[in-house]
């Protein structure tokens, strides 16, 4: 069933929202189950992702009234669009699904930064750890330093002690 123009310029406007994410991955779902779908959808809400379907014209049409620099990527197969507050998330969240589902989901292209980015670059944004985990290493190179001072003063303190 064709969609109307109304129809057409409301989700054309529902995207022109998403074009101002910092960050947005345009993935292939092709083969997805309907079940599958169901998952993927509620692992990437608990991730406070979220996860959009449109046609292609309609999401390029979007993308290119927009201030992203760059040329829109080609786009194949059925086209959804990924996107969150979290810069990283995205492009991890459908990463991980992606190596799950054995190639029925493909990150394809992105925007990130206000940039269209290609799809290797997508995935190296993907291999970026969560906030949470950045957090985790910055307090352990913060710590190390601290910790090796204390260890050798330990050390000197035991061999201060073993000589009296």
């Amino acid at each position: 069933m064709a969609i109307t123009k109304d129809k057409k310029k409301e989700i054309v406007e529902k995207i022109k929202t998403i074009t101002g994410k910092d960050s947005v991955v345009f993935i292939n779902f092709t083969g997805l189950s309907g079940n599958e779908t169901v998952d993927m959808r509620s692992k990437l809400r608990e991730a406070g992702v979220s996860y959009y379907v449109a046609k292609k014209t309609l999401v390029k049409r979007a993308f290119d009234e927009s201030d992203v620099k760059g040329d829109f990527p080609e786009l194949s197969g059925e086209i959804a669009v990924v996107y969150a507050d979290d810069l990283t998330a995205p492009a991890r969240e459908i990463f991980t699904f992606q190596k799950s589902t054995e190639g029925k989901v493909e990150i394809q292209a992105g925007v990130f930064e206000g940039k269209f980015l290609s799809k290797v670059e997508m995935e190296e944004i993907a291999l970026i750890p969560g906030h949470d985990t950045l957090k985790g290493m910055f307090v352990n190179v913060i710590n190390s330093p601290i910790q090796g001072f204390v260890m050798s003063l330990k050390a000197i303190a035991e061999k201060q002690e073993a000589k009296a």
